[in-house]
């Protein structure tokens, strides 16, 4: 490789470590041999700014070649080019990113000496070829909005990223802020590693009238004066439709009702609503309810 490795990524020699961690990726992205499976010469391209990465996006490696102690294919320009009739000690630290110091090259005169840093993560193995090990992809990370009831019950929705259209399943009881991983649906490996996942974090909108308690849905129910002390049969929301329930006579606000089975239903259960009475005093005002209550004897119902 004879060219620049700063055009090679498109950023300029001053490029910040973020900058061309980025161009990297964005390029490998773009030219990884498994999305361009038509294009030969992706393969090429893709290789091109793996090994220009590799320098680049190695400190010490990319401080070499700045300073021109390295090409653009890894090899020394200075000392140690080459090895044509010499028995050269190299007494310093390995400059392809192994830990052999006192290498000595005559003892592998004719070889491969590359291949004695084949273990070094992200050195070279041979002239130009990496030997990373692979790596996962990257993963996506989505916020899904949900509203309170396709969480309560569980629901499946269909969500569109990175061009794809996803099949997301809703457990019945998700709670907001949690973290659905969708296994192999990220960015494929740069280096023939598994593909990363994808996280969708949830975020549960409210309801009106219901709220949630672990498996049980809370729901406070407004009751008029007449329905509290003589009771009454009235209609009331779950999460799963409306239901009758019996209101008992002389129910004081702030009583509770239970109506089981009619909560979440998860693997471990099934949870209940519990109704809170709340008795509402008239909006208007009243004066045969005035007169009547008048005639009625003081009950004394505090303790205090």
């Amino acid at each position: 490789m004879n060219k620049d490795l700063y055009s090679v990524l498109g950023v300029s020699s001053s490029a910040s470590e973020n900058e061309i961690k980025s161009a990297y990726r964005r390029l490998a992205r773009k030219y990884h041999p498994d999305l361009n499976k038509n294009d030969p010469s992706a393969a090429e391209k893709f290789k091109e700014v793996s090994c220009a990465y590799d320098i680049l996006g190695d400190k010490e490696k990319r401080q070499k070649y700045d300073n021109k102690e390295i090409d653009a294919e890894g090899k020394p320009t200075g000392f140690g080019a080459g090895f044509g009739g010499g028995n050269y000690q190299y007494s310093g630290g390995n400059p392809f990113g192994g830990g052999s110091a006192g290498f000595d090259f005559s003892s592998i005169f004719g070889e491969d000496i590359f291949s004695q840093f084949g273990g070094a993560s992200g050195g070279f193995q041979g002239f130009g070829r990496t030997s990373a090990r692979p790596r996962k992809g990257e993963n996506i990370n989505y916020t899904m909005q949900v509203d309170f009831l396709s969480a309560a019950r569980g629901d499946e929705k269909t969500v569109t990223i990175q061009g794809k259209s996803i099949n997301v399943k809703i457990p019945a009881g998700s709670e907001n802020g949690q973290t659905l991983r969708l296994k192999g649906l990220g960015h494929p490996s740069l280096n023939g590693g598994v593909n990363g996942d994808v996280l969708i974090t949830l975020n549960i909108g409210t309801h009106p009238y219901f709220c949630a308690e672990g498996k049980n849905i809370l729901l406070e129910l407004p009751i008029s004066l007449k329905e509290a002390v003589l009771g009454a049969k009235i209609t009331v929301p779950t999460i799963n439709g409306k239901v009758a329930v019996n209101i008992p006579p002389y129910s004081s606000s702030g009583a509770k009702l239970r109506l089981k089975g009619q909560g979440i239903k998860t693997k471990l259960g099934q949870g209940d609503e519990i109704i809170t009475l709340k008795i509402m005093a008239p909006e208007k005002k009243n004066a045969d309810l005035e007169k009547v209550l008048k005639t009625l004897p003081d009950d004394t119902i505090r303790t205090f």
